[in-house]
């Protein structure tokens, strides 16, 4: 002040020139503050950040929460020396003041986003993380911080109390609750689900009614994110992974292997008693010859205890082809290594139908991979349909005909060659049959 009277004798507060000289003043000292601080500082802050040996610097440092609160410096010089340079009475001083103000609470309010989202990472890198997500708490803490910040703007903007704003708000209460009704449902959701530990990022959901199959990428305070198998990504209200029917497949990714329930079809013409050379050829493979041994021995056992003659088709037991079949993929899939022999484990048969008898294999496979799973349980059914007719069992199919080997077409070596539409003995009428 002394200098610009100096310079501009006779020069006053209330004049023009020096409010423009002391505005000009104050923003150019302002911006000389904050590249000071943005070049000489920021990298300073950066040099300690990479040599500490702790990760959620780091993580304040990506999310720019430093580089925010370097901001504050230029607005918190701008709102102590605005009024010592320019009057009380003059408007630009209120004018600066509130503009300083503004700034300090918005780039604060910048920084709180950037500490929190800290806060969400340094968890995420936790163990807890598996448990329960914090993604909407954290969304919930910055609409809290924003709707703060918005209330104390308006108020000095209008030189009111907070208090009498909020007061005011009442009255529009209903349709702040319309407006906010899926910000509200979403907080109370997410509020079960991180109680109940319900759901977290990395899950594995379906939902039929959404057409969503996939993994939960992030369950926020409004919208969860889920991509599908198929790479697309599905956003869901919050509140429907409480208020619909979800399946969550963590269970069986933290269980001991991943389930097989499939059912084949046999053909109920193909099944019939054992004879001695059925029995004397199953006694031959490996994982059932005690089975059979046993069997044999019981019959005969039950034969003689109950007086009755081998030569006896109506009284005397016999095995079926469909039984030893059965003990076999027991016998095998217990000697499976990628097949978990401490959970379930069984073959079954289920009420026969119109396509047949159905045979079904009920184990857990230890791969819970996708592509493994799938190659795994093929693996086994391809040994079971190869198995089938060593038991002289058969596969149903609606096509019967189909599954027939295709007679190969004859033909004659040298210039007498007839192909085989050619030939009188191939020959069809028009019903199909062959002309004698």
């Amino acid at each position: 002040m002394h200098t610009v009277q100096d310079l501009f004798p006779g020069l006053t507060t209330e004049d023009p020139l020096y409010n423009a000289l002391a505005l000009g003043f104050i923003i150019t000292v302002a911006l000389v503050i904050w590249l000071a601080a943005r070049v000489l500082l920021r990298a300073q802050i950066a040099l300690w950040v990479k040599r500490s040996k702790t990760q959620w610097d780091n993580s304040l440092l990506d999310h720019g929460f430093f580089k925010r609160l370097m901001h504050l410096i230029p607005a918190l010089w701008i709102f102590l020396v605005t009024p010592v340079l320019i009057n009380d009475e003059n408007v630009l001083q209120g004018l600066l003041i509130k503009t300083s103000q503004l700034y300090m609470l918005f780039t604060a309010l910048l920084a709180m986003f950037a500490l929190l989202n800290t806060l969400e990472d340094v968890y995420n890198q936790s163990s807890m993380s598996r448990r329960a997500s914090i993604t909407g708490f954290i969304q919930v803490a910055k609409l809290a911080f924003a709707i703060l910040v918005l209330l104390l703007s308006i108020s000095l903007i209008i030189n009111r109390s907070p208090l009498i704003i909020v007061s005011g708000l009442t009255a529009l209460a209903a349709v702040l609750l319309l407006i906010f009704r899926d910000t509200i449902m979403g907080f109370v959701s997410g509020i079960q689900i991180a109680a109940n530990r319900m759901f977290t990022t990395g899950d594995w959901i379906t939902m039929p009614k959404y057409e969503v199959d996939g993994e939960i990428m992030e369950i926020g305070l409004t919208n969860v994110k889920v991509q599908n198998w198929d790479k697309t990504i599905s956003t869901l209200p919050s509140y429907s992974l409480t208020n619909e029917a979800v399946k969550n497949w963590r269970g069986m990714q933290e269980s001991g292997g991943r389930r097989i329930k499939r059912a084949i079809y046999i053909d109920i013409n193909s099944i019939r008693l054992c004879s001695q050379e059925m029995l004397d050829r199953f006694s031959k493979i490996r994982y059932i010859s005690e089975y059979i041994d046993a069997k044999v021995n019981e019959l005969r056992a039950y034969h003689r205890d109950y007086s009755i003659d081998e030569s006896d088709l109506l009284n005397k037991r016999k095995l079926t082809n469909i039984g030893t079949f059965r003990a076999y993929l027991e016998a095998y899939l217990a000697k499976h290594p990628k097949v978990n022999q401490s959970l379930t484990m069984m073959v079954r048969q289920l009420p026969p139908n119109e396509l047949g008898l159905p045979l079904e294999v009920y184990c857990f496979c230890t791969d819970k991979e996708w592509v493994k799973y799938e190659k795994v349980q093929a693996d086994i059914f391809d040994h079971i349909l190869a198995m089938m007719p060593l038991f002289d069992l058969r596969v149903y199919q609606r096509d019967n005909h189909l599954a027939m080997p295709l007679a190969m077409p004859q033909y004659t070596s040298g210039p007498e060659k007839v192909s085989e539409a050619d030939d009188p003995a191939t020959k069809e009428d028009c019903n199909g049959s062959k002309e004698e």
